[in-house]
């Protein structure tokens, strides 16, 4: 099944309601960037979206072997560097896994974590359509 998302941009700042269908979230720039700052910018939604990847799949492989873990957290930030070829993305990682694990076991889990569906999308060539125009509809 494809994935889906359909956003409306709101006229305050750079407000966008983006949804699936089923759950809504906001969207905005910084104010440095003329935002409100009222919602993730999408740089911390691609990120928001790989974080929870690598957590979900920690717990995943932990619930799957039976090992009991507390709190699973996450921290990731980015820096990008400007190249003669576009933008190179840094994307630092920390995750943090509480619970009476071995270094193997905590080892297997980081691993994972780096093998997650997000991560592998991100790491694979991308084909991104141009936009198409549409006619907004008058009501």
């Amino acid at each position: 099944m494809a994935t889906e998302i359909k956003i409306k941009n709101l006229p305050e700042g750079f407000q966008s309601i983006i949804t699936n269908g089923k759950h809504s979230i906001v969207g905005d720039e910084p104010i440095h960037s003329k935002g409100t700052d009222l919602g993730l910018a999408p740089t911390e939604l691609v990120l928001a979206g790989l974080a929870m990847c690598k957590v979900a799949t920690v717990r995943h492989i932990a619930r799957k072997k039976g090992w009991e873990i507390g709190n699973v957290e996450g921290a990731l930030s980015q820096k990008v560097r400007r190249t003669e070829n576009g933008l190179t993305p840094n994307i630092s990682v920390d995750i943090t896994i509480e619970g009476d694990l071995t270094d193997e076991q905590r080892a297997e889990l980081l691993y994972e974590s780096d093998h997650c569906y997000i991560h592998r999308l991100l790491q694979s060539d991308w084909n991104i359509e141009s936009a198409i125009k549409q006619e907004a509809e008058l009501v």
